[in-house]
C-alpha cells in the first residue's frame, strides 16, 4: 500500500471514530440529565482542545516564520475572526432552526465548527503520514480519541431536539467525514502550497470558533438543564482531553 493510501486510511479511521460518540444516544436516562452531562462534557472537551492544542500549535507554527510580536498579532486576529464567524453562524442558524429550538441549533452549529476543526486535522494527518507513517499512526490515535466526545456533542443535541436517530447519525457522520475530506484537499491542492504560517492562522481561527461555541453555547445551554451536572462533566471532559494530550503529545 502506498504512503498516500495509508494517509487516506488513517484519516478515515480518525474521522469514523466520531461515530462512537453517536452511540451515547442509546443511554436510557432522564432526558435533561443526559443533555446537561453531554453538553457540559462537550464544552470541557472543546475548550481544552483549543487552549492546550490549537492555540499552542498555532503559535509554534507561526513563530517559525515571524517575530514574536507579529506572531501574536496574527494569532489574536485569527482568534477574533473565529469568534466573529461562529457568532454570525449562530445568528443565521437561529433564524432557520425549527420553531427556534435552541438544542437543534446548538447541534448544527457544533457540527459546523467541528467540521472546520476536522478539515485541517485531516490535512495534518495526511501530510504527517506521507512523511512518517509511525508518527501518522500516533497522530491518528490521538485524534480518534478526542473525536469520540466531539461525536457526543453533535449527536446528543440533534437526537434530543428531533427524536430522530438517523438524523443524529447522519450529522455525526458528516462531521467525521470532514477528516478524510481534509486529506483529499491536501492531496489534490494543498500539500505543495500550505506552509506553517497559513496552517497556524487556520488553527487560531478555529480556536476562536471553538472557544466561543464552548462558552457561549454549549456551557450556557447545559446550565439551563442542570447546573451541577454541567460543572462536574465540564471538568471530566477537560480532564480527559488533558490526559489524552499528555499521553500522545
Amino acid at each position: 500500500m502506498s504512503g498516500n493510501m495509508y494517509a487516506f486510511l488513517l484519516s478515515t479511521i480518525a474521522g469514523i471514530s466520531t461515530l462512537i460518540g453517536f452511540l451515547f444516544i442509546f443511554i436510557k436516562k432522564d432526558r435533561e440529565s443526559v443533555i446537561s452531562k453531554a453538553l457540559g462534557f462537550a464544552s470541557g472537551v472543546m475548550l481544552t482542545i483549543s487552549v492546550i492544542d490549537l492555540v499552542p500549535n498555532s503559535f509554534l507554527l507561526i513563530i517559525k516564520q515571524y517575530n514574536l510580536i507579529y506572531a501574536l498579532f496574527l494569532i489574536i486576529m485569527g482568534f477574533l475572526i473565529g469568534v466573529i464567524i461562529s457568532s454570525v453562524i449562530d445568528k443565521k442558524v437561529e433564524k432557520k432552526s425549527k420553531n427556534g429550538l435552541k438544542l437543534y441549533k446548538l447541534g448544527i452549529i457544533t457540527m459546523f465548527v467541528i467540521m472546520m476543526h476536522n478539515i485541517p486535522e485531516g490535512i495534518a494527518t495526511f501530510i504527517t503520514t506521507t512523511n512518517n507513517i509511525n508518527l501518522g499512526i500516533m497522530l491518528t490515535t490521538a485524534i480518534a480519541l478526542h473525536n469520540i466526545p466531539e461525536g457526543i456533542s453533535i449527536s446528543i443535541p440533534i437526537y434530543y431536539s428531533t427524536n430522530n436517530k438517523f438524523k443524529a447519525f447522519l450529522y455525526t457522520l458528516i462531521s467525521g467525514m470532514s477528516e478524510p475530506l481534509g486529506a483529499l484537499i491536501s492531496y489534490l491542492f494543498l500539500s505543495r502550497f500550505v506552509n506553517d504560517s497559513i496552517l497556524g492562522i487556520i488553527y487560531s481561527i478555529i480556536s476562536g470558533m471553538m472557544i466561543n461555541i464552548s462558552i457561549n453555547e454549549l456551557y450556557k445551554e447545559a446550565i439551563d438543564y442542570n447546573k451541577k451536572n454541567t460543572i462536574i462533566y465540564f471538568i471530566i471532559g477537560s480532564f480527559i482531553m488533558n490526559l489524552n494530550h499528555l499521553l500522545f503529545s
